[in-house]
């Protein structure tokens, strides 16, 4: 058989695309000097390949506008797990992403840290513990506020942060995103105006369209939300719900300042709004890091924490501390929605809270992370990108390129050499808009193809 041209094989990788769709009916295609940029392709290559697909008709020619895409044929069958591009900016691919593990998948742009982070955590070696403190119960369920024990150990763990609560104040979850749905299902009715950060956490963007919540973004800066936009929005549209990140900003890495944190408190002071402050990355950062919760005692905050990315996400363990009739209310809507929490799981994670091991696992988990930022930064900065903040440990930078105006188009030519990135657009409460920054993972950052391309890109 024949060899294909070079020309051939750019159109039959285009073609792919349109087939996979990546590339939608209407989507315009690269223009032909910027896809000569990205790939290093000849003029006249590149040329000849978007004739072909014209040819075949696939794409057409508007003068003076570029080619199009005017055909889409089938998609892969719905079983094929490898979902098309076109689903990038949506909740569930990304979701979908971060359970991948293929071995020729670089995971530059999934959220939990690397495996080999946490396996001085041997949870094998606690079931013994955990069976011993009362085997029967292990064959029922739960109570609806969580394992006794292990509240108590959280009322420990709280006050490390200055946080003083009650075990009534606390209610045990599956991990923060379950606390997130039970907060939602208890405060957010369908059409309720609702302010999250922009950028900001996907998933809680997935569970308010899921409710019929009107998202209210309030744009996210290096040291916290932009307070004059939110106080025109909760003059203009008087939303009671704020779910944010104070410390390890998912997807920006920042985290909030002190002036910040008080301003904002008067601010939810004076318009009756209650904090939700997601804090799922506290095990990463010093006990002494900044916490709404700690500042306002949960009077008009509710602080979720969870042990998915600093001990497992398989245990499924998080929680909610709040004002006790606040707690009595979620802890209602738990038992109604799932009659208890996961009792072996729960226990585990008590028992792993009370052994002194545990400590030193964060301070080595910490050591990590404080290394890989460092080494993060300056390679980003050797790849001459712009990064929105410097913080001095955190598991995600936020970052832009050189010459990239939508970093989509940048994760669309990764995802073609086996690297995923999240680029930032699924983090915007508009998803359709074109964002250049990229979220990117500090433990996977020094992947060689990743930065070969950028380099590439550069050229």
């Amino acid at each position: 058989m024949a060899r294909s041209t070079l020309a051939q094989q750019v159109a039959s990788a285009i073609a792919q695309q349109i087939t996979d769709g990546a590339l939608k009916a209407g989507e315009k295609l690269p223009s032909l000097r910027e896809y000569m940029r990205l790939h290093g392709h000849s003029k006249n290559t590149v040329i000849t390949a978007y004739e072909h697909l014209a040819a075949e008709g696939l794409v057409e020619a508007r003068h003076g506008q570029g080619f199009f895409v005017i055909k889409r044929v089938a998609q892969p069958r719905e079983e094929d797990d490898s979902l098309p591009y076109n689903r990038a900016l949506d909740t569930i691919w990304m979701m979908r992403q971060q359970f991948l593990r293929d071995p020729g998948h670089s995971p530059l742009g999934e959220g939990f840290p690397p495996v080999e982070w946490l396996m001085d955590m041997r949870l094998d070696k606690f079931h013994r513990q955990v069976v011993r403190a009362g085997v029967t119960t292990l064959f029922r369920y739960g109570t609806r506020l969580g394992n006794a024990g292990l509240r108590a150990r959280l009322v420990q763990k709280l006050a490390d942060y200055n946080i003083k609560v009650s075990t009534r104040q606390l209610v045990t979850t599956l991990g923060a995103n379950h606390a997130m749905d039970l907060i939602i299902r208890r405060y957010v009715n369908p059409g309720d105006p609702v302010l999250v950060e922009d950028p900001g956490y996907y998933p809680l963007f997935g569970k308010l369209q899921l409710q019929g919540a009107s998202m209210l973004g309030v744009p996210r800066e290096p040291d916290g939300p932009n307070l004059e936009v939110l106080e025109q929005l909760l003059k203009a549209h008087r939303p009671k719900l704020f779910f944010l990140q104070s410390i390890g900003h998912n997807p920006t890495g920042s985290d909030l300042s002190p002036a910040k944190a008080h301003q904002l408190l008067r601010i939810a002071e004076t318009y009756d709004l209650l904090l939700v402050e997601n804090d799922a990355m506290a095990d990463f950062k010093p006990s002494s890091a900044i916490k709404l919760s700690a500042l306002d005692q949960l009077n008009r905050t509710l602080y979720l924490g969870s042990f998915s990315k600093s001990v497992s996400a398989a245990l499924r363990v998080g929680f909610i501390a709040g004002s006790k009739q606040r707690v009595e209310e979620l802890a209602d809507i738990k038992m109604i929605l799932h009659n208890s929490g996961a009792e072996y799981s729960e226990r585990t994670i008590d028992v792993i809270l009370g052994e002194g091991q545990f400590l030193r696992h964060l301070s080595r988990l910490q050591d990590r992370l404080r290394q890989a930022t460092a080494r993060g930064l300056a390679l980003l900065d050797e790849l001459g990108a712009e990064v929105f903040c410097r913080p001095e440990q955190s598991l995600y930078l936020w970052a832009r390129f050189p010459q990239v105006d939508d970093a989509n188009l940048l994760t669309r030519l990764c995802l073609a050499e086996g690297v995923m990135l999240a680029p930032g657009a699924i983090f915007s409460t508009q998803p359709k808009s074109v964002v250049p920054w990229t979220r990117l993972n500090v433990a996977y950052l020094d992947d060689p193809v990743f930065c070969r391309i950028i380099r590439q890109m550069q050229q």
